[in-house]
């Protein structure tokens, strides 16, 4: 059973990988690239802003740094443990991919990227409340996810993974940060 599931992912990433063309190779180099998003960063520091003040989204900052912390490291931590490499590092594989950027390290479960883009979208979904942020942040997390894909660094597995692990952190992270928050003086 999970090696037929092994067998799926790898046909369907490679079906992705597959479907590209020197435009869409850039445009996903771009939509992976950290810097591409900072814009995106900036509007969510605004927005904590204009709905609570800066003193309480300095707090919420640290939050987020955190959650990015968490998400980063127990991805690279899973990636050391279960070793499965990424589709570049693949024999079998490696002659088959189109690899528009590079290869990326040799393992990919689960990827950090995925985990990271998906916690701050979860964890920034469920602080701001304008509906239209939320559409973007998860668009945000799903395309960030997809151009890992497309780019041959990881396996859908690994992302859906990474999204997973994301998703489960930046919910905790958030209900941490509320409850501390109703501890102190900021909430009032």
């Amino acid at each position: 059973m999970l090696e037929t599931l092994l067998q799926l992912d790898s046909a369907l990433s490679l079906l992705i990988n597959h479907f590209h063309s020197s435009v869409l190779d850039a445009i996903m180099i771009t939509i992976s690239g950290r810097l591409t998003w900072v814009p995106l960063y900036a509007v969510i520091l605004w927005l904590l802003h204009k709905q609570f003040g800066w003193k309480t989204t300095g707090f919420f900052l640290v939050f987020i740094v955190l959650n990015l912390v968490l998400s980063d490291q127990i991805s690279v931590f899973m990636k050391n443990y279960f070793l499965r490499l990424r589709p570049c590092h693949t024999e079998g594989l490696i002659k088959s991919l189109h690899l528009a950027d590079g290869c990326g390290g040799q393992f990919g479960f689960v990827s950090s990227h995925a985990a990271n883009t998906m916690g701050l979208a979860v964890l920034c979904s469920m602080l701001l409340h304008q509906n239209w942020i939320k559409v973007v942040l998860f668009v945000f997390a799903f395309l960030n996810s997809y151009s890992r894909v497309y780019l041959g660094k990881h396996f859908i597995g690994d992302v859906v993974g990474g999204m997973l692990l994301g998703a489960l952190i930046g919910w905790l992270i958030f209900k941490i940060a509320t409850l501390v928050l109703s501890k102190t003086n900021l909430a009032k």
